[in-house]
């Protein structure tokens, strides 16, 4: 019998991870198929009961779901623990449900095998404060960056939250005007704005010629926040797809016990992918 996968979100319609995880399988051999299923945060427990009655073996999670799949599972990972948000779903045949999280190992990958970013010694930023900055905040701080800060439109969000990992490295926090006049290395957005098509008050003086910009959203073409870093003349810009690729390649591996290689799909994705340099809006 051919094994169901997917991932849920809402929204979800904007999702390629059906199309990668096919790739995937494919390229593995497995047989499987993996959907996309529309979950608003109110049915949230009583459509994940479904899904795995309906004989789902494994989920990924994305906006705005990853924090709160956290109280619905029997375990979770040491890094989805340290995270306190879960990306990737496991449904056992005994009834049991785990989760981890391999965002932020993803995100590395991206940044620093596929993009050639340095992250040791740098002034690193994300902006938001949420389930996707949570992901990603313990691989940042294994690289040992210089600084690592959270910026958050409520600052008392983004000081609960350096102060949660305060201990792992050196973190600061404030709120959004308070960046204006700052330098950064790299800036990466981590707030769900870009899918309503908006974009948080962030200071023009963020995106410099020295530095890089990173959605962890993405589109077919500019996201609000990389057409407002190229259009500002940012040294480089760069949308999620690597870190989609990556994470996604990770959650493939705890689901059927082997890696894909990303390769010759981050190949195929030049067409998806927005990478572009500053002026290039």
């Amino acid at each position: 019998m051919t094994d169901r996968y997917g991932v849920i979100g809402h929204p979800i319609s904007h999702s390629k991870s059906p199309v990668i995880h096919q790739v995937f399988a494919r390229q593995t051999g497995q047989d499987m198929i993996y959907e996309a299923f529309d979950l608003e945060p109110a049915g949230l427990a009583e459509g994940l009961n479904g899904l795995v009655a309906a004989g789902v073996r494994g989920l990924n999670v994305t906006v705005p779901h990853k924090l709160a799949c956290v109280a619905l599972l029997d375990e979770i990972s040491p890094r989805a623990r340290l995270a306190g948000a879960v990306n990737t779903l496991v449904f056992h045949a005994d009834g049991g449900r785990t989760g981890d999280n391999t965002d932020g190992v993803g995100l590395v990958r991206d940044l620093v095998g596929n993009l050639g970013i340095r992250l040791e010694d740098q002034r690193l930023l994300i902006l938001g404060a949420g389930g996707a900055a949570r992901g990603i905040i313990p691989a940042l701080l294994e690289q040992s960056p210089a600084s690592l800060c959270i910026a958050n439109r409520t600052v008392g969000r983004a000081r609960e939250l350096a102060a949660e990992f305060g201990g792992a490295g050196k973190l600061g926090s404030c709120s959004f005007e308070a960046l204006s006049g700052q330098r950064f290395d790299l800036v990466i957005n981590a707030t769900s704005a870009g899918l309503h098509g908006e974009l948080p008050p962030f200071p023009d003086s963020l995106a410099g010629g020295k530095t890089c910009c990173y959605d962890l959203s993405y589109a077919q073409q500019h996201t609000p926040f990389t057409r407002w870093a190229a259009a500002l003349g940012a040294g480089a810009v760069h949308q999620g797809w690597g870190m989609l690729v990556e994470q996604a390649a990770e959650s493939f591996l705890l689901w059927r016990g082997v890696r894909p290689d990303t390769a010759p799909l981050l190949q195929q994705l030049t067409g998806w992918r927005q990478s572009a340099r500053a002026g290039e809006a």
